[in-house]
């Protein structure tokens, strides 16, 4: 004997259209780390890109020079989580490709500690990321990435680079170190790829 009427499913509850497919809303931050947190020092600190051109370098206080952006984004990570609205303090990276020529079309991005992650430069420019230094209204803990992390806050979270320390562009796009163990290459959240 049933005693629920057919037809009858109970109230279904709304999903937030900014949520990607297989994410969860949080209200924390989790930190996840690859390996060990490097001891890097804020105040000697410096950002480099390297293309077929040459090299250039920007200390913390040139890269804020060019002109510091405060953004608002929703972050996804590949392990189900996902936080709407959180407030970052950054340099886009379309300023410094302004002082910038390549050819090439993707970069490999290099973190301390030697984590490294692919991206296409199509992902990093047209105001798609940022050198982030502050996070919730507050410099970014070692922890989180500090004392600056990447922020591409389109992709899957582990794209957007922890204690980073450069980029080299690339003529064809390379597998980083989570994308040679089975990462997706691109990591969209809004596609699910979580795995290649």
């Amino acid at each position: 004997m049933s005693f629920i009427t057919r037809g009858f499913s109970g109230r279904r509850r709304e999903r937030d259209p900014r949520l990607p497919p297989g994410q969860t809303s949080v209200s924390d931050w989790p930190v996840l780390s690859a390996g060990p947190t490097p001891a890097v020092a804020a105040d000697s600190w410096e950002f480099v890109i390297g293309t077929e051109n040459g090299v250039h370098q920007w200390s913390r206080a040139d890269l804020e020079a060019l002109g510091v952006d405060d953004i608002t984004v929703d972050i996804h990570c590949v392990t189900h989580w996902t936080r709407f609205d959180m407030p970052w303090r950054g340099v886009s990276l379309d300023r410094l490709f302004a002082e910038v020529e390549t050819d090439h079309r993707y970069a490999m991005v290099h973190s301390f500690g030697g984590y490294t992650t692919n991206l296409a430069l199509d992902d990093l420019l047209g105001g798609r990321s940022w050198i982030a230094f502050e996070a919730d209204g507050a410099p970014l803990t070692p922890e989180h990435g500090g004392p600056a992390r990447l922020l591409v806050p389109h992709l899957y979270f582990w794209k957007s680079a922890k204690w980073v320390q450069g980029l080299v562009t690339m003529p064809a796009d390379k597998p980083g170190f989570w994308e040679q163990n089975g990462y997706h290459l691109h990591g969209d959240p809004w596609r699910e790829e979580r795995y290649g």
